[in-house]
């Protein structure tokens, strides 16, 4: 903000190294490596007060807000297992009011920061920006998200509150960089990068749920106790899912990509430690969609290097599977055991079905919808229906499931119109997202709902590039 007032600061060599150092991929592992700190080690406060200088900074003295997605994207993973509101609403240090005292006026630092920026934008707006494409696809679903029930005994201000949220989780963001980000300025590799970072991050979070209690009942592995401050297994799962066509970007548009796809293969050997069922099977879906794509997009040498790549990899992993059979039994054993079990699932999907013939134009709104319960303290999260589609039809009806794929049709002309590299990237990322949440209830959780957005932010600004208007193969 400080260098919109005072244009000579642009000059100023201080600002040029701040600049080049916030839109460096050190920033990246910084940012995710204090998140990985904070869930192993409960280190949550002194995390925040770091992002917050972060953000102070970027905003007071950088031309736009970019480096901020960083924080946005990494800050609710940032909760560790023993800080679990969910697992434990009344023991955490968020039960201290010390604590709430402190996180409420990060939080509220913040925020300011942000509404700073965007009275600026008022007041002096960017030239030749127009108005973002998924405006009205947003607008519509969160009317919708917010009136799911109304004209009927169940709608509740509770259920307008939670699709505000809702919304704001999806839309915040998208608009946010909309914005106050220069699309021109982006460079194409930032947030295949980005989620590169988050990935090997989410891999060490994963490694730290085996050293929770009581994940090994008589040599097995017992997934239930398999959790993160942030989210439970399933969760995690989710975020490693997105992570993993990151990696493959790379191994479509450089000379010698083929040394990303063993990162890829890393980040799904990941998911499967998750031992979510839902998140291994749509994950490794999407990896073989985002290896086929790289096969395709590549040519030459390239494709040569990158098909050996998988081949030796899938070599490699058969023989290992074979070697440690045993010892995979007992790690999975709950998988094992578990098989094709839909664990209540079956009886969800029929009672939203039902509530939704019952009431097929508005829904039940949010707290009504048939779902599995959260013990969170205050009981503000509703039950989830664990399935985006009948979840949408018994919470809104007709009137949100329009809303729903209005949006999506919007999102779908956006990411297949001048196709890249970059909006396959994106395009990928909200296939694990939408897959998993097939079986689960990620898109309607705030986390996911934030990479969502911001994902489409960065599908929108990829057409104002240069080149970005065409599907570049990678370099022979």
């Amino acid at each position: 903000m400080l260098i919109q007032a005072f244009p000579q600061l642009k000059k100023s060599a201080v600002l040029r190294v701040l600049r080049d150092f916030f839109r460096s991929p050190i920033f990246f592992i910084i940012v995710v490596g204090l998140m990985v700190l904070s869930e192993w080690f409960s280190l949550e406060l002194p995390v925040f007060y770091c992002y917050l200088a972060f953000v102070v900074v970027i905003l007071l003295f950088l031309e736009d807000a970019l480096p901020t997605a960083a924080i946005a994207c990494c800050g609710y993973m940032t909760i560790s297992a023993p800080n679990s509101p969910a697992r434990f609403p009344q023991e955490t240090a968020f039960a201290d009011p010390g604590f709430q005292i402190q996180f409420g006026f990060i939080l509220l630092v913040i925020l300011l920061m942000l509404v700073a920026r965007i009275i600026l934008l008022g007041i002096d707006p960017p030239r030749g920006r127009g108005k973002p494409r998924l405006l009205l696809g947003f607008a519509l679903l969160g009317l919708a998200y917010m009136l799911g029930g109304v004209f009927t005994q169940h709608y509740s201000a509770r259920t307008a509150q939670f699709g505000l949220l809702q919304i704001l989780s999806l839309a915040l963001f998208y608009l946010f960089y909309f914005f106050t980000v220069d699309p021109r300025d982006i460079p194409k590799w930032y947030f295949p990068a980005l989620f590169t970072c988050i990935g090997f991050g989410i891999l060490i979070e994963i490694a730290g749920m085996y050293t929770l209690p009581n994940v090994y009942v008589d040599g097995k592995v017992n997934r239930d106790a398999l959790f993160t401050g942030w989210g439970v297994y399933n969760n995690v799962a989710c975020v490693m899912a997105m992570c993993i066509p990151a990696p493959f970007y790379f191994a479509a548009t450089h000379r010698r990509g083929w040394v990303f796809i063993p990162v890829a293969t890393g980040f799904l050997i990941g998911l499967l430690f998750t031992q979510s069922r839902g998140g291994i099977i749509f994950g490794t879906i999407t990896f073989l969609v985002c290896l086929v794509y790289v096969l395709l997009a590549s040519k030459g040498r390239a494709r040569q290097r990158n098909c050996l790549a998988a081949i030796a990899l899938a070599v490699l992993f058969l023989v290992l599977l074979i070697a440690l059979r045993d010892r995979l039994d007992e790690l999975f054993a709950s998988i094992l055991e578990k098989q094709l079990d839909p664990n209540g699932r079956s009886k969800i999907f029929k009672d939203c079905w039902e509530t939704f013939l019952r009431f097929p134009y508005t829904g039940v709104g949010f707290y009504d919808t048939p779902g599995f319960a959260l013990p969170t303290a205050g009981g503000f999260m509703p039950p989830r229906a664990h399935n985006t589609y009948l979840q949408l039809l018994a919470t809104g009806g007709l009137m949100l499931a329009g809303a729903y794929f209005f949006h999506r049709a919007q999102t779908l002309v956006l990411l297949f119109q001048r196709p890249s590299h970059e909006k396959a990237f994106v395009a990928l990322c909200i296939l694990a997202l939408l897959s998993t949440s097939l079986l689960d209830c990620h898109f309607f959780n705030i986390g996911p709902g934030i990479l969502y957005g911001i994902l489409l932010f960065y599908a929108e600004a990829m057409d104002a590039q240069p080149s970005g208007r065409r599907l570049l193969r990678a370099r022979t």
